[in-house]
């Protein structure tokens, strides 16, 4: 059966960081069909109705992935599909963004707050500001930030606020554990938003499940590294296969 990957963006700035990581895909494997999928625009702040939108919308049937805030949803919507989900590939998602006693691996509520109250004021702003922080630590981080920037979709304020939200109220712990297909979870040791830390403490929660931390590069990693990435997702992809 030929394997179809659907991919979800992560906040605010669209298909475009993933757009590398298809290509080197593509090029391993011209039989894997991959379909990059933006967020929902709503203006609701609740996981479920994000959710209820992409289930409505995407193909059953299929791997799911996505990268930062786009795997978080795929992996909830993975546990909501269950045996209709053929598996879950996760980029740069912790399982909490923001951290929490039970969850320290994450960035502090009072950054978040921060950051959250900077996109109220200047949105636009706000998401320079982030474009920069998925970048750093990488090798040319303003050049790539600038890339990432300039290929935002234009979204309203209003929903880009509504996916900060979701961002802080998804926990996607009990999802994770609760879906019983494949995974893989890919971090990068330099990552400005998700600790590095998040890799041992998601394999430690989930035991039985592939991950791996990539050694100097950044949050934005699948525009950094697409073929190193690529690489990984299709042996992975190929190691389930011959299970």
């Amino acid at each position: 059966m030929r394997e179809r990957l659907i991919l979800l963006a992560g906040w605010g700035l669209g298909t475009a960081p993933l757009q590398p990581l298809v290509a080197a895909l593509q090029g391993l494997d011209p039989h894997l069909q991959i379909q990059l999928e933006l967020l929902p625009e709503l203006a609701s702040s609740a996981p479920a109705d994000w959710l209820d939108e992409l289930d409505a919308r995407l193909p059953q049937d299929c791997w799911l992935g996505g990268w930062s805030l786009g795997g978080m949803l795929a992996a909830e919507l993975a546990a909501r599909r269950g045996e209709r989900c053929r598996g879950l590939l996760t980029l740069a998602s912790n399982p909490r963004f923001v951290a929490s006693t039970e969850w320290p691996a994450a960035m502090p509520a009072e950054t978040f707050e921060l950051f959250r109250s900077g996109c109220a004021e200047d949105a636009q702003a706000t998401l320079k500001r982030f474009a920069l922080l998925c970048t750093q630590g990488s090798a040319e981080p303003r050049a790539l930030g600038r890339l990432l920037f300039g290929g935002a979709p234009n979204t309203g304020a209003e929903q880009l606020l509504a996916g900060l939200d979701v961002l802080a109220a998804l926990d996607t712990r009990a999802a994770l554990q609760a879906f019983n297909g494949p995974q893989l979870h890919l971090f990068a040791a330099a990552d400005a938003l998700v600790p590095a830390a998040a890799a041992g403490e998601l394999q430690s929660l989930l035991g039985d499940v592939e991950t791996g931390l990539l050694g100097a590069c950044s949050h934005a990693f699948p525009v950094e590294r697409p073929h190193e990435v690529a690489a990984a997702i299709q042996a992975f992809l190929h190691e389930v296969g011959d299970d």
